[in-house]
């Protein structure tokens, strides 16, 4: 890819937007208003990254000139200098530029719905589960992010078999959308008297959260069904019929709510929680009928794709799709994950600029 052409035509890209900006008209229409004034901040910047590149490629011209035709000895000096700079300067700037040149995804702006359930592991697995749980919930929490609890299935060693959290903030899908597949851990669990070491997994799937407007579902193809909740949940959601199942017939998706004593909040909450399933199966559809960074070696969010191990005797977690292994467990299971998590997002860019070069 030629880069400068390429930027050259973004700047004249970058001209039409800030005229659509300016036009008052724009924000009768609300969603093109927002798609506008995003791909305005997105081209804002790639724009300050083009000044600074170009003031660069002249300035490197501009000292090669000087050092060729200068005749005192301390001005080329300086010029050979600058030169030494700025050709440091130059595929720094490029990088940046290379990774800017993706457009952002309209989905990392969006909310979440965190699935998180165990796997292989029984009893030790469910208390993984409640472990990646909190672990987000710290990195929810770091991030002045929102977090609410949908459905818990305890088990009686303190863990989940399942536990479904919305996460609402800034830039969450995101920051998250890498995290969904296989985790598996590797330690000695509380329960083991002899000190062997115990391999289980859980699954995490990270849901973008979706508004009526994002996907319509015909009434029609949802069976609602009310009972009486079952399991934890006190005495008064149980004499009532509070739970609420909704069954998608096209796809056969089985959403069950039952954590609120209201039928009401428990039938909203299950449509929240349909939405996003279906919003991401159609997601999933067009991702496979086309090139981009869920196809690359960071995965494609498959909950059957093993992406991490944690290793606790060798204080160690290794994501398996970008060969990275980082230290201190501890604080990586308090929610300090931004050094795993940037670096998914950076090779996930890096894959979809290979893709738009090719």
């Amino acid at each position: 890819m030629d880069l400068l052409k390429k930027l050259e035509e973004l700047s004249k890209r970058f001209e039409e937007v800030n005229e659509a900006v300016n036009d008052p008209n724009l924000v009768k229409d609300q969603k093109k208003y927002k798609d506008t004034m995003r791909e305005h901040g997105y081209l804002s910047d790639l724009m300050d990254l083009y000044a600074e590149y170009k003031k660069v490629l002249s300035g490197i011209e501009d000292a090669k000139v000087m050092i060729t035709q200068e005749s005192d000895a301390e001005i080329k000096e300086m010029a050979r200098e600058e030169l030494h700079e700025l050709e440091e300067r130059q595929p720094q700037l490029e990088e940046q530029i290379k990774l800017k040149l993706i457009p952002p995804d309209p989905l990392d702006e969006k909310n979440i719905i965190l699935e998180i359930r165990s796997a292989a592991g029984g009893d030790e697995a469910s208390l993984f589960v409640r472990d990646l749980w909190e672990m987000y919930t710290h990195l929810a929490e770091r991030k002045g992010w929102k977090t609410e609890t949908m459905e818990a299935q305890e088990t009686e060693v303190g863990g989940f078999n399942k536990i479904v959290t919305s996460i609402s903030g800034k830039f969450v899908y995101g920051t998250l959308r890498w995290e969904s597949g296989v985790h598996r851990v590797q330690r000695v669990p509380a329960t083991e008297s002899q000190g062997r070491l115990q391999t289980s997994t859980a699954t995490v799937a990270v849901l973008p959260e979706a508004e009526e407007a994002d996907i319509k579902i015909n009434p029609n193809d949802v069976r609602v069904d009310v009972m009486r909740a079952g399991g934890p949940g006190g005495q008064c959601v149980n004499t009532t019929d509070s739970a609420v199942r909704l069954t998608h017939i096209p796809t056969g998706i089985v959403v069950i709510q039952q954590d609120q004593k209201s039928q009401i909040k428990n039938k909203e909450k299950a449509w929240q929680v349909l939405r996003a399933r279906l919003f991401d199966l159609e997601q999933s559809k067009l991702d496979a009928e086309r090139s981009s960074a869920r196809k690359s070696m960071v995965g494609n969010g498959d909950r059957s794709e093993k992406i991490r191990t944690y290793n606790f005797p060798q204080d160690r977690i290794t994501d398996h799709r970008i060969n990275l292994s980082v230290h201190n467990l501890p604080g990586f299971m308090m929610g300090n994950m931004d050094e795993m998590l940037d670096a998914l997002n950076v090779y996930a860019k890096e894959e979809a600029f290979k893709d738009d070069s090719c």
